[in-house]
């Protein structure tokens, strides 16, 4: 672990800090800088030669900029002769444009894909990609995380009784069987739903049962939570009980949170992939947020040592905290 370091963007600050205090290393100094017609400069203030990089950047909104300094970073340590560097992406931006859904649509998730191997990257590791399948746009490395055992131990621990995990379309039945599996003596449901444009989607039947039943809703993200409120609302219709819900990447576009704090949700689980601040989530107390740092902190250490990444997830099997 000597020879690495950790370097911090713009969007992942907080969460950096929690997984060097994990590790026990000091955090990597470098200076990201905009000028004032927007370019971006990025400026490692100590020597990498010869060193595993490690970069730390969600690309969320700003997303381009964002993106850029991640690009711009790869391009620094490069040139100043690291040995490797890998990107941590902790929410992976552009992953929602993963096929050509109508003629002529981009795919972006594999253009930004591209732009990262381009760059210099020798391997990336994200969280819950929205689609498993982007991983196959990368001819380096790639480690695709999920949160899923986590936020599971943390409903485990709630010892909720007749539970039903909802996967709010078939893309994420997968997903809800996972989580499934996390809580003993839960079934699934699938919300069958139909999306005409971005952001807007609309529920139209249900397939399984949640009447008198407490409900977990899970996904990888949420927007702008307009299509989630119509899953709550069908649920409701058909007899549910309480309903929690848990998605790793709280986006949070436009009045989602306060859609959420006035919602008929008991709980919303996120993670701080999306760092949010303090103000943002005032008089939100139905909203909880768990850290990955624990998750990418043990990933980081497992590449560093050469050792298999697949055993994290035996940190979250036992009666473990998750905070």
């Amino acid at each position: 672990m000597d020879n690495i370091i950790v370097f911090s963007l713009t969007s992942s600050k907080k969460l950096t800090a929690q997984i060097c205090d994990i590790l026990g290393i000091e955090e990597g100094k470098i200076a990201v800088n905009h000028f004032a017609d927007g370019e971006i400069l990025v400026e490692p203030q100590e020597s990498v030669r010869g060193r595993h990089v490690f970069i730390i950047q969600s690309t969320c909104g700003p997303v381009n900029d964002h993106l850029m300094e991640v690009l711009i970073c790869l391009d620094a340590v490069k040139r100043a002769s690291c040995k490797e560097v890998t990107c941590v992406i902790p929410y992976y931006g552009y992953a929602r444009q993963d096929r050509k859904a109508r003629a002529r649509q981009p795919i972006t998730s594999r253009l930004v894909a591209d732009l990262l191997q381009a760059a210099g990257a020798d391997r990336v590791v994200s969280v819950d990609l929205h689609a498993p399948q982007i991983q196959g746009y990368f001819k380096i490395p790639s480690d695709n995380l999920t949160a899923v055992d986590m936020m599971g131990q943390y409903f485990r621990q709630k010892k909720l009784k007749d539970v039903v995990i909802v996967s709010p379309d078939h893309g994420g039945a997968t997903r809800a069987r996972n989580m499934a599996n996390c809580i003993e003596n839960s079934t699934i449901a699938i919300v069958d739903k139909r999306r005409n444009q971005p952001n807007v989607a609309e529920a139209l039947n249900l397939i399984g049962d949640v009447n008198g039943k407490d409900c977990i809703i899970v996904d990888d993200l949420v927007d702008t939570g307009g299509s989630l409120m119509g899953c709550i609302k069908m649920l409701k219709d058909h007899g549910a009980n309480d309903i929690y819900c848990a998605a790793t990447h709280g986006v949070f576009s436009n009045n989602a949170i306060e859609r959420i704090k006035e919602s008929e949700i008991k709980e919303f689980v996120i993670t701080n992939t999306i760092e949010r601040t303090t103000e943002e989530l005032a008089d939100a107390d139905n909203i909880t947020v768990l850290s990955v740092a624990l998750l990418l902190a043990k990933s980081i250490e497992a590449i560093a040592t050469s050792k298999p990444v697949s055993n994290v997830y035996g940190l979250f099997h036992a009666d473990q905290n998750c905070d």
